[in-house]
């Protein structure tokens, strides 16, 4: 792939612009815990705000501790996916690795540093069952991890490239 670079970065920009305008709008014409009917009956638009990780995954630690302990695994996180970008020439693999960077850029730092929590808007629910709260980082990262399914499911390699890829 000519100028791997380059797409990686902008797939990671693009995903940042996204999650961080849309929380920007979110921010500034929602008021917090205010909910707005998009679908009624499956779709709103909310302010909301998550201490922990996916699925409030520690929120009731202490501030202190979240923020260091997430932005951390981020940085360590990012680390991993700028080695594996710079060894994989795969563009599936590189879409999915540059969607999970720029999520957990969105989120687990920008967010963090900014506000010790995530700002949340995107709310799916049936009747009285609803689906945590998230945004377009967490979208970003989910993409990813659909993709990386789709190359570890779907894709065939050729014979002895697993090897050559250590």
């Amino acid at each position: 792939m000519k100028n791997k670079y380059l797409w990686v970065g902008a797939i990671v920009g693009i995903v940042l612009v996204l999650d961080q305008y849309t929380k920007y709008l979110v921010e500034k014409h929602i008021s917090l815990h205010e909910v707005i009917p998009i679908i009624p009956g499956f779709f709103n638009l909310t302010h909301a705000r998550n201490p922990g990780a996916a699925f409030s995954l520690l929120s009731t630690a202490p501030a202190n501790f979240r923020i260091v302990f997430f932005i951390t695994v981020t940085v360590i996180a990012l680390v991993i996916i700028a080695v594996l970008i710079r060894k994989t020439h795969e563009h599936l693999l590189l879409i999915a690795f540059s969607l999970i960077a720029g999520g957990a850029i969105g989120n687990n730092l920008i967010d963090r540093v900014r506000y010790g929590e995530v700002v949340d808007f995107i709310q799916w629910y049936y009747r009285s069952y609803y689906w945590p709260s998230f945004n377009i980082a967490d979208s970003a990262i989910t993409i990813a991890v659909v993709l990386l399914a789709v190359d570890m499911l779907f894709v065939k390699k050729p014979r002895g490239e697993e090897n050559a890829r250590s």
